[in-house]
């Protein structure tokens, strides 16, 4: 049975997913980039992201193998459809005013699978390089979920973010499995990823954790429906 997976979904100390003031000088919002900087130098980061985006966070080498390798990689494997928020689409908000954003990876996304958007105004899809498609769901989660199984087949579906859309997941008891990498940084503002969610209430309970010089990784998983 096709699952929904949140994968290598980078959170600081302080519980905070994004930094405030998202814009196109800082995508990840004031702050948001040095959650991250435990899979920039990974084998799997470069290999799935385009070169001008590898070259700019982390170099021209191979990239690191190892625990965050592993746990990056994992992230793709029989993954058949992504899901995302409108933020993590882009900067833009409000109704689109015209057809020239598509996304922030360039021409060939590193996802190379249908990715439904969540978003409350409608556009046409865009097929990019690579095999992505970004479809725009204005139905919302519990659609842009159906679309997405429907499109992954025997494969599960990945979350890719951004903060609210997760929350809107796993209040929903939707998300089946959840991978965290917590950054050793603080925010003290920014997007909080728990922000009114109970986890065990909920009926999440931790199954595994790594911890590694840039991350603690914890798994996370709830019983069945």
């Amino acid at each position: 049975m096709s699952r929904l997976r949140v994968h290598a979904f980078a959170v600081s100390i302080d519980g905070y997913g994004a930094g405030p003031r998202q814009s196109l000088d800082d995508p990840l919002g004031v702050g948001g980039r040095q959650l991250h900087e435990w899979v920039f130098p990974t084998r799997t980061f470069k290999r799935m992201h385009p070169p001008h985006l590898v070259e700019e966070l982390s170099g021209q080498d191979e990239g690191t193998t190892g625990v965050d390798d592993d746990f990056a990689r994992r992230g793709f494997e029989d993954i058949g459809a992504w899901i995302m928020g409108r933020n993590m689409f882009g900067p833009i908000r409000g109704a689109w005013p015209d057809d020239s954003w598509r996304g922030w990876w360039g021409n060939d996304p590193p996802y190379h699978v249908p990715v439904f958007v969540l978003t409350h105004h409608p556009r046409a899809l865009i097929e990019m390089e690579g095999g992505t498609t970004f479809h725009f769901v204005t139905e919302g989660i519990e659609e842009a979920l159906r679309r997405a199984k429907q499109a992954a087949g025997s494969k599960d579906v990945r979350v890719g973010g951004g903060v609210d859309t997760i929350r809107q997941y796993l209040r929903a008891r939707l998300v089946d499995e959840m991978h965290l990498a917590i950054s050793p940084v603080l925010l003290g503002t920014g997007e909080h990823l728990f922000s009114g969610v109970d986890l065990p209430a909920l009926g999440y309970r931790v199954q595994a954790h790594a911890t590694t010089a840039a991350a603690m990784h914890v798994v996370m998983a709830r019983g069945a429906r």
